[in-house]
């Protein structure tokens, strides 16, 4: 079945090639789908080309249909074109005439509009709360472990004396920024679009502000065009947001990745979170880690991937924008899945609290070293050179009992003002 039949089928190579894999993304959208057509069927009766019989029957089968999505049991077989297609074929064979008339005042390219906008607002919201999670378990980690030293490299040299508390909470308020995104994105998606129909409106009395309040919008998305041209832009701003937390996490999982090596010993995790060799019966590989950096690279490619679908296309509707809902319905499935496993994991870290005992890490206190000659009157070139001389010479002796004072450094680490930074987002 297509909504579009006009009483002659098109050939087989050419739907299999247009449909594509719709039928098992729209598995995904069903529900959405099926919320606003509830409301749209609502809004009919409202405007009165429904009656109250025909509302309230449209509903009621929506419903029984919203059952059957939640448990499984909905499926969307080959002779349907896509979940639109279903769902009208469910409603007329329970409704008979009724069931037609639910496309009233809608179009195809409407139905997936406002379905894409109410399930990236879920979407959003859960990745919001996932990275919540991830960020109060790095602020309990940094709290735990600020008094165990790190070495702090650049250009993967030894650099200067860092904590577990300090890389703990770096990773935490960058978390912040990333938030920072996907609020903005989750503000694009809270625009309701619904009676755009086919990007031009509709010569029925519709009442989008009716819909608009009913499917918990913020907003109404008003010019219809500009409905219509959110198409990808949504998805675009998503999967932005996605890609700067995929970046936050990249980086921390390339950071756990060197840590655990026997070169760096700085971390390790039990033996169940590590996977083995089919050949060197001593490794104990950080897999999961792996996937996890691999993974968030794939995500933060997916804004360029919607960049080169949508980069030309004029206003209106084209099918090019079918193919965003394959870049970025399993790119949000990953994002999750992400945040999940390096939460559950990260709960079983054990830190290396004698990491500094190796000598080869005095070096890291060269500028602590240097800055108590200043402190004490000699000019810091020449400090500067007195102490290179001496590094050079083997005859350095590190101060390592230096206090860091100032705000955001090892010894202020300031927990509880990136903590409230967070918070901040989440009254909002």
């Amino acid at each position: 079945m297509k909504l579009w039949d006009k009483g002659y089928s098109t050939n087989e190579k050419i739907d299999h090639f247009t449909v594509g894999n719709d039928r098992t993304l729209d598995l995904v959208l069903a529900k959405y789908d099926v919320l606003a057509s509830i409301v749209h069927a609502k809004m009919l009766h409202k405007i009165g080309l429904l009656s109250t019989q025909e509302s309230a029957d449209l509903v009621s089968e929506l419903e029984i249909i919203g059952i059957t999505i939640a448990d499984g049991s909905f499926i969307i077989e080959d002779s349907f074109e896509d979940m639109h297609s279903k769902i009208e074929h469910v409603l007329t064979e329970k409704l008979g005439a009724t069931g037609k008339k639910i496309h009233t005042a809608r179009s195809r390219n409407d139905q997936v509009l406002v379905a894409m906008h109410l399930y990236f607002k879920k979407e959003l919201a859960e990745i919001k709360t996932q990275t919540k999670d991830l960020f109060d378990l790095l602020l309990a980690l940094a709290e735990k472990h600020k008094k165990t030293m790190l070495p702090g490299y650049t250009h993967l040299q030894i650099a200067m004396p860092s904590s577990f508390g300090l890389w703990f909470s770096a990773y935490a308020e960058n978390l912040i920024d990333d938030v920072y995104f996907i609020d903005a994105a989750y503000k694009i998606a809270d625009q309701n679009p619904l009676g755009s129909a086919a990007g031009y409106g509709s010569s029925y009395p519709i009442d989008r502000s009716f819909t608009t309040e009913t499917l918990g919008f913020s907003t109404l998305k008003y010019n219809a065009v500009a409905a219509q041209m959110s198409r990808g832009k949504v998805e675009k701003a998503a999967a932005f947001g996605m890609a700067s937390i995929a970046a936050t996490l990249s980086k921390m999982a390339m950071d756990i990745c060197l840590y655990m090596s026997q070169n760096f010993n700085f971390i390790s995790f039990p033996d169940e979170l590590t996977t083995g060799s089919s050949i060197m019966p001593h490794k104990k590989n950080p897999d999961v880690f792996e996937l996890v950096r691999g993974k968030c690279n794939k995500l933060q490619s997916i804004p360029n991937q919607l960049t080169m679908v949508i980069n030309n296309l004029p206003s209106g509707y084209h099918r090019d924008l079918q193919l965003v809902k394959e870049i970025t319905i399993p790119a949000v499935q990953d994002m999750k899945a992400c945040l999940e496993i390096l939460t559950f994991s990260l709960k079983e870290i054990n830190v290396n609290t004698k990491i500094l005992d190796d000598p080869k890490y005095d070096l890291l206190f060269s500028v602590d070293t240097l800055n108590e000659m200043v402190k004490n009157g000699i000019p810091f070139r020449d400090a500067y050179k007195k102490m290179g001389q001496e590094i050079a010479s083997g005859t350095f002796q590190p101060k390592k009992d230096a206090i860091h004072t100032h705000k955001g450094s090892i010894g202020n680490l300031c927990l509880d003002e990136i903590s409230a930074k967070m918070e901040i987002l989440f009254k909002s």
